[in-house]
């Protein structure tokens, strides 16, 4: 029998990793978004295109540490204690904070941006350790379970960063997340020794060649590609669903910015909803099983989310939530995001299961960054995809509805390569 879920939290095994995980996802976000609102609300409010283009700009910053350095951070993970990588990362943490709310207090755009960069550092270096810890401090049952909360509490802590950096001021937004930091780094202190299962690794500091030798490595274990590629599918469809949730907003439902903050919120909470319940349908058993049906749900939801949204009649222009809620068709709308999202949760919760587990334990960390890379590589080529089609022309529906196609193609993939139950001794050999 799995542990219950909530029951992880209070363990010393895994509480503390919750909290420097959660706190560090918080932080990313606050800082983010405080200097997108900064520059959009304050600095840069008479020159919109400034704003977008400093948008562009952070959202590059953040992601290209990943390319860089994740794997020399999945080196050092396999290759050293994990427990001493996690405090000297969350060290870091305070200092770039420290940086950033001498950004925020001067309005210095550079100095933010700066800091951003190594927040996304920070984050390349975190990465491994987060899930490759957790099979060394959880016993075989729980790491579906542990796994779940993680992502939950990722999600919810994304969304909360969001939404605080846009009710407070940037300054206090820079003292937020410079004491965050610090509470990260007290929490850090609790969490229990992980001894390197590679100490004799060399470290390999050719960001080409190491980067080129974990993708390698991350083919080793069985399912563990797949796996790979199934993830970084879905961060990619959530990267555009929530680039686009805006403008759907704004644009095609015609509805206030508290519409779209409720779909944000509905978003986060309905992902944590889908990972806790991966976990108590499996019974804490790492398994594929669900992830062919969660894939091809994700896929016709967001199929029929584009046709909800397009048949959507505005009664009321620039809508609060409750007229919007009022209005026909807007249930249809929140029940598909919210399926979306559970189905999400469902899909991708024992995908890292199975990353963690069916990697070589010598090799966990190395792994875990390779996903980093490859998620990194997926959502920006997606994004990159989404934003030619818009410029040719295509509507936010459009691009839903060409998610849910290619998600299809997705669910189909992941019913030959991953379900368990189905899959072919051939296949077996196939990919692992």
């Amino acid at each position: 029998m799995s542990a219950p879920d909530l029951s992880l939290l209070s363990k010393r095994r895994f509480g503390p990793v919750f909290v420097v995980m959660f706190l560090g996802a918080f932080n990313d976000n606050l800082l983010k978004f405080a200097l997108l609102f900064l520059a959009n609300f304050s600095l840069y409010v008479d020159e919109p295109g400034k704003g977008e283009m400093l948008a562009t700009i952070a959202t590059g910053l953040f992601i290209l540490p990943f390319f860089l350095f994740s794997a020399l951070a999945g080196q050092c993970a396999d290759a050293w204690n994990k427990t001493k990588v996690m405090r000297i990362v969350k060290c870091a943490e305070v200092i770039i904070m420290g940086l950033g709310l001498a950004g925020f207090w001067t309005e210095s755009v550079p100095l933010l941006l700066g800091a951003l960069f190594l927040l996304g550092v920070h984050s390349a270096f975190f990465g491994p350790i987060k899930y490759a810890i957790l099979p060394q401090h959880l016993r075989p049952h729980e790491i579906m379970g542990g796994t779940g909360l993680v992502e939950a509490g990722t999600f919810v802590a994304v969304l909360s960063g969001q939404l605080l950096a846009g009710v407070i001021p940037p300054r206090e937004a820079g003292l937020v997340a410079s004491v965050l930091a610090i509470t990260g780094l007290i929490a850090s202190l609790a969490v229990p020794s992980a001894p390197a299962l590679a100490p004799e690794l060399r470290i390999n500091r050719n960001i080409f060649r190491s980067t080129w030798l974990i993708l390698k490595i991350a083919r080793h274990g069985p399912g563990v590609w797949p796996s790979i590629l199934g993830i970084s599918w879905f961060f990619s469809v959530g990267a555009v669903l929530l680039a686009e949730l805006a403008p759907l907003v704004s644009g095609t439902l015609d509805a206030s910015q508290q519409v779209a903050t409720l779909f944000l919120l509905i978003f986060s909470v309905s992902v944590a909803i889908g990972s806790m319940l991966v976990n108590r349908l499996l019974n804490g058993e790492v398994s594929a099983r669900y992830v062919p049906v969660s894939a091809l749900a994700l896929a016709a939801l967001l199929i029929d989310l584009s046709f909800a949204a397009n048949a959507f009649m505005v009664e009321v222009p620039g809508a609060s939530i409750a007229a919007f809620m009022e209005s026909r068709g807007s249930l249809r709308i929140v029940i598909d995001l919210a399926g979306i999202a559970i189905a999400g949760g469902m899909f991708i919760v024992p995908l890292y299961a199975i990353l963690q587990t069916r990697s070589p334990p010598r090799e966990r960390s190395r792994t875990i960054a390779a996903n980093n890379i490859v998620n990194a590589a997926i959502v920006v080529l997606t994004v990159a995809v989404a934003t030619l089609m818009l410029a040719l022309g295509a509507s936010v529906t459009d691009i839903i509805a060409a998610l849910g196609i290619a998600t299809l193609l997705v669910a189909g993939l992941s019913w030959w390569l991953l379900s368990e139950a189905a899959m072919h001794p051939f296949l077996r050999r196939l990919i692992g």
